[in-house]
């Protein structure tokens, strides 16, 4: 289950599919979209699906509940989101989200996490501003153009199209290693292929299948042009819009590893965010075994 498998973020799930690299690693893999993360990691737990491309904070914000989820894949180092503000809006820090309507995917998502803590770092505490699930894509976009929210969180190409449109601006941008340090204090590994550390145990070398097909296709991304990606992708992914399409590849392209190994400093700045903004893991943070949220064996074994 992708959690929105036409943003640029979750790119190598279909770009691993039209290299034809899951075929190459013999195994069967079927990709189903779901647009919230939120949504896309219950429907895991249900067991209607076996593993999730979304973010990494799931499997820390899981071990709250008593669920072992673990990353087997890092996609990206750093979020590929971007605060944007609708032009007009009053808007022109985080300390000033207080009284306003902040968009996030959904309640619960990472979009969520990451605005509570942008705005309480900003000194706004959560019952202050207002949360609106704005989606993502033309949702988003409508949402900014008829006003139901003043600012939200968002990924390339919607961003790309806020742009292109001149609907608003970006307040921070977390596409960028800089970006993303400036806003969350290091890097935040974001987009991965996380399931039940279950599943994982019992079926190595189907994931290590998986996995190889992924290793494969982040050191295509890494060694290929944003054209080149936008040229291996379903053409109805663009939009109508090849050019934008290909931009917005382009401004997101940088998020993603190169081997798909965690990097070293990202868990512990993820836990050091939820720690300020998620109800559970502020409730839990002595009992989160962070070594039990991610795995790099199967990683290095495909390198």
């Amino acid at each position: 289950m992708v959690g929105g498998i036409d943003k640029v973020i979750y790119l190598p799930a279909k770009l691993t599919e039209q290299l034809g690299y899951f075929k190459d690693s013999g195994v069967d893999v079927s990709l189903k979209d779901e647009p919230s993360g939120a949504d896309a990691e219950t429907m895991m737990l249900a067991g209607q699906v076996d593993a999730v491309v979304g973010f990494y904070d799931h499997a820390v914000t899981l071990q709250t509940k008593g669920k072992c989820v673990e990353s087997v894949v890092q996609f990206a180092k750093v979020p590929g989101e971007a605060e944007v503000v609708r032009n007009g809006a009053g808007i022109s820090s985080t300390a000033d989200f207080k009284g306003k309507k902040l968009g996030v995917t959904s309640p619960g998502s990472s979009t969520d996490y990451l605005t509570q803590y942008l705005a309480k770092k900003a000194g706004v505490p959560t019952d202050k501003y207002t949360t609106v699930a704005a989606g993502a894509g033309s949702d988003f976009i409508a949402a900014l153009q008829h006003k139901g929210i003043d600012a939200g969180m968002t990924t390339d190409p919607t961003i790309a199209v806020m742009e292109k449109q001149h609907l608003g601006t970006i307040l921070a941008d977390m596409r960028t290693e800089e970006g993303t340090q400036k806003a969350l204090g290091g890097n935040y590994p974001a987009a991965s292929l996380y399931m039940d550390c279950a599943y994982a145990e019992k079926n190595p070398k189907t994931v290590q299948k998986v996995v190889n097909a992924f290793v494969k296709t982040l050191a295509w991304i890494t060694s290929h042009s944003a054209a080149d990606v936008a040229a291996k992708m379903p053409k109805e992914y663009n939009g109508g819009d090849a050019a934008l399409y290909e931009k917005a590849i382009d401004g997101s392209k940088g998020i993603f590893t190169s081997d798909g190994v965690m990097p070293s400093d990202g868990p512990q700045t993820v836990f050091n965010v939820l720690s300020t903004s998620n109800p559970d893991v502020i409730a839990h943070k002595d009992d989160i075994d962070l070594s039990k949220t991610f795995t790099t064996k199967f990683v290095e074994a495909a390198k």
